[in-house]
């Protein structure tokens, strides 16, 4: 192998739709190989903020999320390379359908080369789960699907009906019983975050992984030849520039790469809570990122000093972007599922209205005036009464306009969540750098 190249085992853990079983057992699959003692790199594709938590739960450190939109080919590829590196082991676990999305998780695991097994919840059918493990394997040639983990089975006769069935070449790589106690916590926008008081995820992970180890599913894994993909040095544009980020359990929805992006650029990043902290600190801009504050109105509501420290940073004209969750606790209000309503911050006019079902996600561009990010829609709020957008997200293949994006002097404030490595340039102007 050249210095350019490495060689893995890897496994891509898909389904043929949501609700299978994927992260559950792939964050089994983890727990169960990590305490053999093994060093296990997981990413999962796609935007997401809380599968990855719970993943890396499992696997004892941070889980990123891969897209090959939002991100590209050469920024997926080269994480995959450095984990190779490193790991013994690399899992990903896909989004969706094995062929929702454009690009979807065939797409992503065809392009690097990554052995597919398949997770189908076996609930009411036997056999038909060959039919159909055959037809997701046969649909595109240059996909390599290895096996097929049974989940949700009532007894062993019944996964001997599925065995059974199987094509030759998809291996039957052992069952799981349907157990209430495999099921992680849910809510609006997906699992629980392990990190909230009461989420008890521990003992379902330890469980997931002493199943795990009655199966064979590791068979499905292959050695992968990762290649390298040299990527552009960002410029120091940030450096000398402190942002301030709110990080509590009202503001949780960060990615670990713009983080690191941002410190490449020579900012130093500066958490504060919304919840508990009274001021902010001495930084020159501000980042509030997206999470559950429709979770935490009465708190958020209540630090009336804190509304008072934000109100005095816009107004001396310092960059702000607020992503979704940060965007409905700067608006006036933000109502709850019950019709309980709280004054927010007052930055910007609007109205946050949480609604029972739902809501808007998918890929967008937003169109900034300092240039074109790419980023994603992921909320079941709707506002109302805000301010004149400036642009609306341009979505990935659809003609309608995506989300507003609003504008007072240097604060941005948008649902979308964006993904800082698809334009740092741009980035860099939006908090503040002055010479790109």
């Amino acid at each position: 192998m050249s210095q350019h190249t490495t060689v893995c085992p890897a496994l891509f853990i898909a389904a043929p739709a949501s609700g299978q079983g994927k992260t559950t057992l792939t964050a089994g699959l983890a727990r169960h190989l990590r305490g053999q003692g093994k060093r296990v790199a997981v990413f999962k594709t796609g935007p997401d903020y809380l599968d990855p938590q719970v993943l890396a739960a499992a696997a004892g450190e941070p889980v990123e999320p891969l897209d090959l939109w939002m991100a590209g080919e050469a920024y997926c590829g080269q994480r995959l390379f450095e984990a190779a590196s490193r790991a013994d082991i690399i899992l990903v676990e896909g989004a969706m359908g094995l062929y929702d999305g454009q690009p979807s998780s065939a797409d992503f695991a065809v392009r690097f080369g990554l052995p597919v097994a398949l997770i189908f919840d076996c609930q009411g059918m036997a056999q038909t789960v060959g039919a159909l493990a055959a037809g997701l394997a046969g649909a595109r040639a240059a996909l390599t699907v290895t096996g097929l983990l049974a989940n949700n089975v009532g007894s062993q006769r019944h996964a001997a009906l599925i065995a059974e069935a199987l094509p030759g070449d998809i291996r039957f790589l052992g069952h799981v019983s349907r157990d209430q106690a495999l099921t992680l916590p849910h809510r609006h926008l997906g699992l629980v975050s392990p990190d909230e008081p009461g989420a008890a995820l521990d003992p379902a992970l330890s469980h997931a992984a002493q199943m795990i180890a009655t199966t064979t599913l590791m068979d499905a894994a292959r050695d992968v030849v990762f290649q390298a993909y040299p990527a552009a040095v960002p410029g120091r544009w940030l450096a000398g520039r402190r942002i301030g980020i709110a990080r509590d359990t009202a503001f949780s929805f960060v990615y670990e790469a713009n983080e690191r992006l941002l410190e490449a650029m020579g900012a130093e990043l500066v958490a504060f809570s919304p919840l508990a902290d009274a001021s902010l600190p001495p930084v020159d801009a501000l980042w509030l990122p997206g999470g559950y504050p429709e979770l935490h109105g009465p708190a958020l509501a209540a630090n009336t000093a804190m509304r008072e420290a934000l109100r005095a940073f816009h107004a001396d004209d310092k960059p702000i972007l607020a992503e979704c969750g940060g965007m409905l606790y700067l608006q006036d209000h933000l109502t709850e599922l019950d019709g309980t309503t709280h004054a927010m911050m007052g930055l910007i006019s609007g109205h946050g209205i949480m609604r029972d079902r739902g809501g808007c996600q998918g890929m967008q561009t937003a169109p900034l005036p300092e240039g074109d990010i790419r980023g994603h829609a992921h909320h079941r709020t709707r506002t109302e009464d805000g301010p004149t957008p400036i642009a609306h997200g341009r979505r990935a293949r659809h003609p309608a306009p995506g989300e507003p994006i609003v504008r007072d002097r240097r604060l941005t404030a948008t649902y979308l969540h964006l993904f800082f490595g698809a334009n740092p340039p741009a980035v860099a102007q939006l908090f503040g750098a002055t010479s790109i």
